[in-house]
């Protein structure tokens, strides 16, 4: 499949040919707003280890919250891990404090902007936020107009992972509400980008209307249906 493609519905098992130990992953989703549940569920079932996780944060270990990336820390799987937020999650502390993953918090909006910069080729952004604090250790300072801001260099991914509400065969995907939150950008800034999406929101190729393609289908290489039904549809 290629990003042109007007066919890029796929099974499970295409899908899961793209994970493989040590890829970075870039997931979509802020909370359970567009969050990419099938697809982690795959990943779950795979032997992948030694993952760069990308993404805005992690869901509490306990039940009924252990969604996302919550099983891969607990399995040991993750490697390095970069976010906005963990806590709700003192697993990610404690790996860190043990040495046993590096992790990387950033702003929110200063992720979302790497994020950017990283689908759109450029070399990075310029931010003020962090200046004078340990968030601008190692990184290069620029003075402009009297004003101090950090390079915050892009941010791209072997693989990206996202839900969509709504999409054709060609990838043009529409979201719901708060489910757009960082799921315009991401699918720009990885090398492949698989999208799941439930199997009634697939339609054909013009019937959706202008007003609904918020991401181009020319970002997106593969659309998963989610069964209706199945245990993870609704969460």
């Amino acid at each position: 499949m290629g990003k042109i493609s007007h066919h890029k519905i796929a099974s499970r098992k295409e899908a899961i040919a793209h994970f493989s130990s040590g890829m970075s992953l870039l997931a979509g989703g802020f909370g359970p707003a567009g969050f990419p549940t099938m697809l982690y569920e795959w990943l779950y079932e795979t032997d992948c280890r030694d993952l760069t996780v990308i993404t805005s944060g992690v869901a509490p270990a306990s039940a009924p919250f252990n969604i996302g990336f919550s099983r891969l820390l607990e399995e040991r799987r993750i490697k390095c891990l970069r976010l906005t937020h963990a806590a709700n999650n003192p697993l990610v502390g404690q790996l860190a404090n043990e040495g046993a993953m590096e992790v990387e918090a950033m702003p929110q909006g200063t992720y979302v902007e790497r994020v950017r910069a990283g689908a759109y080729g450029l070399g990075g952004v310029l931010t003020p936020t962090g200046v004078g604090t340990v968030v601008a250790q190692g990184k290069q300072v620029l003075r402009i107009n009297d004003r101090d801001y950090l390079l915050e260099l892009p941010i791209r991914a072997d693989v990206a992972i996202l839900r969509a509400e709504k999409a054709d065969p060609f990838g043009n995907l529409m979201f719901s509400y708060n489910s757009r939150n960082y799921n315009t950008v991401i699918p720009g800034a990885a090398d492949y980008t698989i999208v799941e999406v439930p199997e009634e929101g697939i339609v054909q190729i013009g019937e959706m209307k202008d007003c609904e393609i918020m991401v181009p289908g020319v970002f997106v290489d593969m659309i998963v249906p989610v069964p209706k039904g199945e245990a993870y549809y609704d969460r």
